[in-house]
C-alpha cells in the first residue's frame, strides 16, 4: 500500500468548498428567489424585523400595481423568505414580515450595495445601458439612488 507525501484531512463540518458546478447552481437558485422587479424593494422595506401591512407596502411602493405586489409577496412566501399573518377580522388585515432565513439575506444585499459603491462613477451610468438582466440593472440603479 502506497503512502501519500501529504496528510489527507477532511474538511471540518460546516465548511463546504463550492465547486464551479455547485456555485453556478447556487447562483441560479439565488437569482430565482430574488427574481422579479419588486422583490428587492419589498425586502428592503421589510428588513430590520419590521412587520408591514399590505396597505403600508402598497403606499411605500406606489409604482407597483396591487396585482403585482400580491404576486411578488406570494412568491416570496412560497420560497420561505416572507411570513404572512392573516388576522381574521372585518375588514381583513394581512401583515408581512421576513422569516429568519429572509432576514439573513440582509448582509448579502448590503455587501452587493457596498460592491456597487466601489465602482467608479463614470462607469456607474454605463451600468444602466448594459444588458445585465432585470435584477442586476435594478441593483445598480438602487445603489446609485442610495448614494
Amino acid at each position: 500500500m502506497a503512502r501519500t507525501h501529504r496528510k489527507v484531512r477532511f474538511l471540518p463540518k460546516g465548511k463546504h468548498k463550492h465547486t464551479e458546478v455547485s456555485a453556478a447552481k447556487g447562483g441560479e437558485e439565488v437569482l430565482r428567489i430574488c427574481e422579479g422587479r419588486w422583490k428587492l424593494v419589498i425586502l428592503f422595506h421589510l428588513f430590520g424585523g419590521q412587520v408591514r401591512r399590505f396597505s403600508e407596502l402598497r403606499r411605500l411602493i406606489p409604482s407597483v400595481s396591487e396585482k403585482m405586489l400580491i404576486q411578488q409577496l406570494r412568491h416570496m412566501e412560497r420560497d420561505g423568505v416572507v411570513r404572512r399573518f392573516v388576522h381574521y377580522q372585518v375588514p381583513p388585515k394581512v401583515e408581512y414580515s421576513l422569516t429568519e432565513w429572509g432576514q439573513a439575506l440582509c448582509p448579502a444585499l448590503d455587501a452587493l450595495l457596498t460592491w456597487v459603491d466601489l465602482r467608479p462613477s463614470a462607469e456607474a451610468s454605463l451600468c444602466l445601458r448594459l444588458p445585465l438582466g432585470k435584477n442586476l440593472t435594478f441593483l445598480c440603479v438602487l445603489a446609485i439612488r442610495l448614494v
